[in-house]
């Protein structure tokens, strides 16, 4: 991921961090020292935030881990300074099941929320914070604010937030899909701005999140519209059928050759007739770096993923969208007779686009 490195793997997801991450602690050592102007105050201050981070860890894995059950992929989740992202696949198309992943992010802040109370009550450590403290129960119960914080504010009705994503499950429950992302993500963009205002004159932080907020609304709605184009089209409308094969003994400078020569860049590796793998463009280029033009494309292809003629165009686009994917094989009766790849689904939704505007 780029300007994002990796530091751990939980439950089998990657979890990385942003590049920009370290200035949100740079930002709060600087508040604290500027308001308390003490040592213990900055490591207060610097303590609290990471300890809001490992929640907001929690309140990620709560939407990947709820997602999982459903059958849904967490590509990984990254810290940023505004926050979390869990990265899933998709969104479940149910609607019930969309609200179900929304609200265990919040759900979790919930459960940490009360279990700090009831560490608290025990402990008799439930008296107001009066400034910043390294105590141990003053931290708690900063801590078991920033939970109730997060859980309320995570259900605000800004898609794509977690409230927004509520609100669209519930309106498409009577709208259908497509109306309900658009009302949605009309809603989410218009708390964007009044986020936007409030953090000219207040909060800094609310401006990055009134810009994640707006970005996020729009890329969400057209996802949506594209989906909704491709929805019951048929793989066949739109697979390119004119391309070149390699052979698994194949050397890599026939498949310098062919990229040179024309634009494709990913290949179908057949053994006669039959299809045994893909050389995509990465993998090619790994090989030129290990063994030279007489590698062979045997000792690089990977296992190809492949569809049939009537699959829907939909479900293919989202394949493409994983990292992983660049070249879908599309076969017919064992037969290759098309690929499909990000590239030519792109024109295909502008040559839709222009008819429909004609």
């Amino acid at each position: 991921m780029g300007w994002s490195a990796k530091i751990g793997r939980i439950f089998g997801i990657d979890l990385y961090i942003h590049a920009t991450f370290p200035l949100l602690f740079v930002w709060v050592g600087f508040v604290y020292w500027v308001q308390t102007g003490t040592l213990e105050g900055v490591l207060f201050g610097l303590s609290f935030i990471a300890v809001l981070f490992v929640c907001v860890v929690l309140h990620e894995y709560g939407h990947a881990l709820t997602a999982r059950r459903y059958g849904i992929g967490t590509r990984h989740i990254t810290l940023l300074p505004i926050g979390g992202l869990a990265m899933l696949e998709r969104m479940p198309k149910e609607p019930r099941q969309e609200i179900v992943v929304a609200l265990m992010g919040p759900a979790v802040n919930v459960a940490i929320a009360l279990a700090l109370f009831l560490v608290l009550a025990v402990t008799g450590g439930g008296g107001e914070i009066m400034e910043p403290s390294l105590m141990p129960a003053n931290f708690l119960q900063s801590v078991l604010y920033a939970n109730i914080f997060l859980a309320v504010f995570n259900m605000l009705p800004a898609f794509p937030m977690d409230g927004g994503r509520v609100l669209r499950a519930a309106l498409s429950m009577r709208l259908g899909r497509l109306q309900a992302t658009r009302l949605a993500a009309r809603i989410g963009q218009g708390l964007a701005l009044l986020f936007g205002l409030l953090g000219l004159f207040g909060n800094p932080l609310l401006l990055l999140i009134a810009i994640f907020v707006w970005v996020g609304a729009a890329a969400e709605a057209g996802a949506s519209e594209i989906e909704t184009r491709l929805h019951r089209k048929p793989v066949s409308r739109a697979m390119i059928t004119d391309f070149h094969a390699l052979s698994p003994d194949s050397t890599l400078g026939r498949a310098v050759d062919l990229t040179l020569a024309g634009t494709q860049k990913d290949f179908p590796v057949l053994d006669g007739h039959r299809l045994v793998g893909v050389a995509n463009q990465g993998a090619i280029l790994r090989g030129l770096r290990d063994h030279g033009l007489e590698g062979r494309v045997a000792d690089i292809m990977s296992d190809p993923v492949i569809a049939g003629l009537d699959d829907d165009l939909a479900g293919l686009l989202e394949n493409l969208q994983q990292e992983e994917t660049r070249l879908i094989c599309i076969l017919d009766r064992g037969q290759l007779v098309g690929l499909v790849n990000i590239d030519n689904i792109s024109e295909f939704l502008r040559i839709q686009s222009a008819l429909q505007d004609r």
